[in-house]
């Protein structure tokens, strides 16, 4: 029997392995797009190009002795410097590392291999495939490379060096080569090579065909009836009612929702002050609707001297009328412009004005003793 250690130790080779693999078939995959990429600015650099020329001031005599600039060295340096961004190491590390086989379809490869993707990628550097194809080898993917995954999803690594060739499924279709329907679809046609699955009635979990008669089970919050239809179950007509008394219940295909009741409802059946089972605190019901009740019609509901009632959606506030100011819970008279004070309320400001200049005498005192003025204070 093998020791933990030697268990252990298999497993980190093993794991080792693993992530060795993933990440090739990831560096595969990066290869081959960063090869399409480069073949493609190829292309656009080479149509962008197809009109130019030497740019001296002798053209005829440059072609002449240089070659004509179409299918010249110069030109091809031209296009090669434009193929990758500046930040992008792979783009750049792939074009100089095979620069020279730039060079020989250029210049020899040309005429017989106009495809460069095919020459370059696939062929010659092999870091692609044929569409429809994956793997080192290039091998066909499920459900043949001319329709890969019979149509109906992608097959992994297809066109590159990498992946496995496992289907993934497009919405609808499920199993190893995508012809078989998840649940809510059913095969509306079905052979050994192609597949296409539709969706069921929304009442249905699984089905046959495309009514809410076909349906083999039915959804949640959906119900059979006497005829085999899958009907919408009614969650709002349940006693109690699903939601909070200050809640009213609205039914939905399949399911239902809690809605808040108008402001004036203690409880209700729907939207509106017109559908208030009970009417709120401050509200009264008024030939059907609930409407604010006037607090302040009735006597005496303001006792405090020189208050006023001031009448609010569903409620009411006590205010000191015109006039009078509130302090300290008691509302009191405000003096009238050029009003002359009484005796109290002149005695009142005097002993505030000879305290405020008292203090202010001891403040000055103080500054005096400590040889700080007023002015140098107040800039400290």
């Amino acid at each position: 029997m093998l020791s933990f250690g030697r268990l252990l130790w298999l497993f980190c080779c093993l794991t080792f392995i693993l992530l060795s693999q993933c990440t090739y078939a990831k560096d595969l995959k990066n290869s081959c797009n960063t090869c399409k990429k480069i073949t493609d600015n190829f292309s656009k650099e080479f149509d962008r190009t197809r009109k130019q020329n030497f740019g001296g001031g002798n053209t005829a005599w440059e072609e002449r002795a240089l070659s004509k600039y179409e299918t010249s060295e110069i030109r091809l340096v031209e296009i090669l410097e434009n193929l990758c961004e500046s930040s992008s190491f792979d783009c750049n590390h792939m074009v100089e590392e095979h620069e020279d086989h730039f060079e020989t379809w250029w210049f020899k490869r040309q005429t017989k291999h106009p495809d460069l993707y095919k020459w370059f990628c696939i062929d010659t550097i092999e870091v692609c495939c044929p569409k429809g194809t994956f793997g080192p080898d290039c091998n066909a993917c499920v459900g043949g490379s001319e329709k890969p995954c019979h149509g109906n999803g992608m097959c992994d690594g297809d066109g590159t060096r990498g992946g496995d060739g496992r289907c993934s499924c497009d919405h609808g279709y499920k199993g190893e080569f995508c012809l078989d329907c998840i649940d809510g679809y059913f095969n509306e046609l079905r052979n050994d090579t192609f597949s296409l699955c539709s969706e069921c009635h929304v009442s249905c979990k699984t089905c046959t065909g495309l009514t809410n008669e076909d349906c083999e089970e039915c959804k949640s919050g959906w119900e059979e009836d006497v005829e085999g239809k899958c009907l919408d179950v009614n969650e709002c007509s349940k006693d109690p009612s699903p939601c909070k008394e200050d809640e009213y219940c609205l039914n939905t295909d399949g399911s239902f929702s809690c809605e808040a009741c108008d402001k004036v409802c203690s409880s209700c059946t729907g939207a509106g002050p017109d559908q208030c089972l009970s009417c709120a605190t401050g509200y009264q019901d008024t030939e059907g609707t609930c409407t604010d009740v006037n607090e302040c019609e009735q006597p005496d509901l303001c006792p405090e001297e020189n208050q006023e009632c001031v009448n609010n959606k569903g409620s009411y506030a006590c205010i000191c009328g015109s006039g009078y100011k509130e302090q300290e819970g008691v509302c009191v008279k405000l003096p009238e412009s050029g009003a002359v004070l009484s005796d109290d309320s002149w005695f009142s400001w005097l002993m505030r004005y000879l305290t405020s200049g008292h203090d202010q005498a001891k403040l000055n005192e103080k500054e005096v003793k400590t040889g700080t003025r007023p002015e140098e204070h107040d800039d400290l």
